[in-house]
């Protein structure tokens, strides 16, 4: 009887094992749970990856005057740390100039998954699109997809509790963009377009930022937020930071 009863129990346990770490078997109820409880959590790591407007020009040493870059990223945890200390919250930035979809993909397991993040932040496109416009190995949008997908599905199998966020590209009309404004104007619509509909598949948080900055010309120029079209100025960067906290928090309640 009692060997009877330890086997079922290490079958009971097993089976509940494999449902944390196959994400097909967690009930969208139980991942809401987990997002609810990150309320009172405290030990957070949110991780910023993408291209040069997520580098930031950061440091890659132990210079913390420096490692966050000078930009959304870097504001927003910046807000956080201060507004938070008692949530012992940790942010990392893995973003590296000029970095395409292709770059995150063979980089993902050492500068994504092997940090763990509970909040895995995501801004990529405008290099894929420069590769067009330049004819420097470009990949069409299907081949984007294929990728960007591959990046989310092995993050969901690794980490199958984190919290994705889905920046969308954006640009304005200027400096790389007047190149060949209806190509960029072409292929910016399919990656926004994309990464909405990411969002919604993968139960990720999106960040609308193309229309914010639409709307942003209303109160100054096109290069008094994005400086050539593509990398933002400082009112720029804060821009994206407010879009993103005031989106973000709609999932983790403890930031006001």
């Amino acid at each position: 009887m009692e060997k009877s009863r330890r086997k079922f129990l290490k079958h009971t346990a097993f089976t509940a094992l494999a449902g944390t770490l196959i994400p097909e078997l967690v009930s969208a109820a139980d991942f809401q749970q987990s997002l609810n409880e990150f309320d009172s959590q405290t030990g957070l790591t949110f991780l910023f990856q993408g291209d040069s407007i997520t580098d930031g020009n950061r440091t890659r040493n132990n210079d913390w005057n420096h490692i966050m870059g000078h930009g959304y990223a870097s504001l927003i945890a910046s807000r956080l740390w201060f507004d938070y200390p008692e949530k012992k919250l940790m942010f990392y930035n893995r973003g590296i100039s000029g970095n395409r979809v292709k770059d995150l993909d063979a980089r993902w397991q050492k500068d994504a998954l092997d940090l763990k993040p509970n909040v895995l932040s995501i801004l990529i496109g405008v290099n894929d699109i420069i590769a067009i416009i330049k004819n420097r190995d470009p990949e069409p949008i299907e081949k984007f997809e294929e990728t960007y997908r591959r990046i989310l599905d092995r993050t969901k199998q690794a980490l199958p509790a984190t919290q994705l966020v889905l920046c969308e590209p954006f640009i304005l009309p200027l400096g790389w963009v007047d190149e060949k404004p209806e190509i960029w104007q072409s292929e910016i619509s399919k990656r926004q377009k994309l990464v909405r509909n990411l969002a919604k598949e993968y139960n990720a948080i999106f960040i609308e930022l193309q229309e914010p900055f639409n709307n942003a010309l209303k109160k100054a120029p096109a290069n008094y937020w994005i400086w050539d079209g593509i990398h933002p100025m400082p009112a720029g960067h804060e821009l994206m930071a407010r879009e993103w906290i005031k989106e973000v928090k709609k999932t983790f309640q403890f930031i006001k």
